[in-house]
C-alpha cells in the first residue's frame, strides 16, 4: 500500500471516530445548554439543523476535495482537460452549484423565519418583569404584583468553587408553562440579560425598553449573565432563575409581600434607631450594594470611582451627603438611590460611610432625615 493510500485511509478513520463520538463531545458542554423553554428550544434546533447542514456540506466537499487529490495528482500521470469548461458539466455547473447553496439556504431560512416571528410576537403575559441593568447589579421589577427584587453578586462564594461569579443573593422567581415578558432597560449604560436556557437576549438600553419572551416548561434553577461589556464590574452580573410550579410561585409572591410590607412599615416608622443598630444594617448594605465601585475599605478607584474613606462628602455636611445619594451626580457612574433602596436602607448606608474606615465622625441620620430631603 502506497503512502498517500495510507494517509488517506487514516483521515477516512479520523473523519469516522469523529462524527461516531460526538456524544462524547456533548458531555464537554462545548454545545449550546440545553434549552429549558419553547423560545430557546426552537433557536436550539434551528442552531442544530445549521450545525447539521454545515457537517454536511464539509464532509462532502472534504471528500470531493480528497478524491481529486488522489485520482487526478501529477504524480499518477493525469492530464488536464483544457476543454472542461466547455462539457455540459463545465457549462452548467456555474448555475447548478449557486442553485444547491441557495437550495440549502432557502431550507434553513424557511425554520429561520418561522423562529423569528416567534421571537417578535406579542402574546399577551400571564408574568410581566421589569429588568433594570445598573453597574453592577438587576433589579427585578413584578409589574403586576408592584414587587422589587434587587439581584446582586453573592460575595461569599470562594474562587475554587464552580458557583464562583455565578450565585446572587436574590434569585428571580418566574413560575413554569407561563407566558413571563421581560421588559429590559438600564440607568447607566448598556447591559444585557441573558440566560441561554431560557430566554434570548435583547440589550438594556438606558431610557429604551426592549422586550423579549418566554414560557419555561421545566423547573430548575438556570444561570446566565450579562452580554455586553459594562465596565469593570462586567464580571459581576450573574444572572439566576429559579423556576418553580405556578402554586409555589403564588406562595412565594405571597411571602415576598408580606415581607415587603413589614419593611416598609419598618423604614416608615418614627422609630428613632441608634447608631449601632444603623452601623450594622449599612455595613451589610454598602457591601451589596456600594462596595463594587467604591471598594469594601472604602478605598474606591483611583481615577475610575472615589474613595470614601477621608471624602470631603463622608466627613462634610450632612444634608449635602443625602442629596447626592439620592439625586446622584450627573456625567459620573453616581445614580440616584431614591427609588432603589427605602429611607431606612439609606440612613443606614449614609450612617456606616460616615463612621466607618476611620471617618468617625459620630453623627448619624434617620429615616425621616431621608424622607424630609426627597
Amino acid at each position: 500500500m502506497s503512502k498517500l493510500r495510507q494517509v488517506f485511509n487514516r483521515g477516512l478513520l479520523l473523519i469516522a471516530s469523529t462524527l461516531f463520538s460526538l456524544p462524547a463531545f456533548a458531555v464537554r458542554e462545548y454545545n449550546l445548554p440545553e434549552p429549558a423553554s419553547t423560545i430557546t428550544r426552537e433557536i436550539y434546533d434551528l442552531h442544530m439543523l445549521t450545525a447539521w447542514v454545515a457537517t454536511a456540506i464539509m464532509i462532502i466537499v472534504t471528500g470531493i476535495i480528497l478524491y481529486a487529490l488522489i485520482n487526478f495528482r501529477k504524480s499518477k500521470g493525469y492530464q488536464p482537460d483544457m476543454e472542461f469548461n466547455h462539457t455540459w458539466f463545465g457549462r452548467w455547473s456555474w448555475a447548478l452549484v449557486p442553485a444547491i447553496v441557495l437550495g440549502i439556504d432557502f431550507s434553513i431560512a424557511g425554520s429561520a423565519t418561522e423562529t423569528l416571528g416567534n421571537i417578535e410576537s406579542h402574546d399577551p403575559a400571564d408574568v410581566t418583569v421589569k429588568v433594570t441593568g445598573s453597574q453592577w447589579k438587576w433589579t427585578y421589577e413584578y409589574m403586576d404584583d408592584d414587587l422589587k427584587i434587587v439581584s446582586n453578586l453573592n460575595k461569599d462564594i470562594p474562587a475554587d468553587n464552580d458557583l464562583y461569579l455565578r450565585d446572587v443573593d436574590n434569585r428571580l422567581v418566574l413560575p413554569t408553562n407561563k407566558r413571563v415578558r421581560f421588559l429590559h432597560t438600564a440607568t447607566d449604560v448598556l447591559h444585557a440579560w441573558w440566560v441561554p436556557a431560557i430566554a434570548y437576549k435583547k440589550d438594556s438600553i438606558p431610557g429604551y425598553i426592549n422586550e423579549t419572551w418566554t414560557v419555561i416548561d421545566k423547573e430548575g434553577v438556570y444561570r446566565g449573565q450579562c452580554a455586553e461589556n459594562c465596565g469593570t464590574g462586567h464580571a459581576f452580573m450573574p444572572i439566576v432563575v429559579e423556576a418553580v410550579s405556578p402554586a409555589k410561585y403564588d406562595e412565594w409572591m405571597k411571602g415576598q409581600k408580606v415581607a415587603m410590607a413589614a419593611a416598609m412599615a419598618e423604614a416608615s416608622s418614627d422609630k428613632i434607631w441608634d447608631q449601632a443598630e444603623l452601623m450594622e444594617r449599612g455595613e451589610k448594605l454598602y457591601n451589596t450594594s456600594c462596595a463594587a465601585c467604591h471598594m469594601p475599605t472604602g478605598a474606591g478607584i483611583p481615577g475610575v470611582f472615589p474613595a470614601l474613606k477621608g471624602s470631603p462628602v463622608a466627613l462634610g455636611d450632612m444634608s449635602k451627603h443625602i442629596d447626592i445619594i439620592l439625586k446622584g451626580v450627573a456625567g459620573t457612574a453616581m445614580a440616584s438611590w431614591a427609588n432603589q433602596l427605602n429611607d431606612l436602607e439609606l440612613a443606614a448606608i449614609i450612617t456606616y460611610e460616615r463612621n466607618a474606615w476611620g471617618n468617625n465622625t459620630g453623627d448619624s441620620t434617620q429615616p425621616a432625615d431621608i424622607k424630609a430631603a426627597r
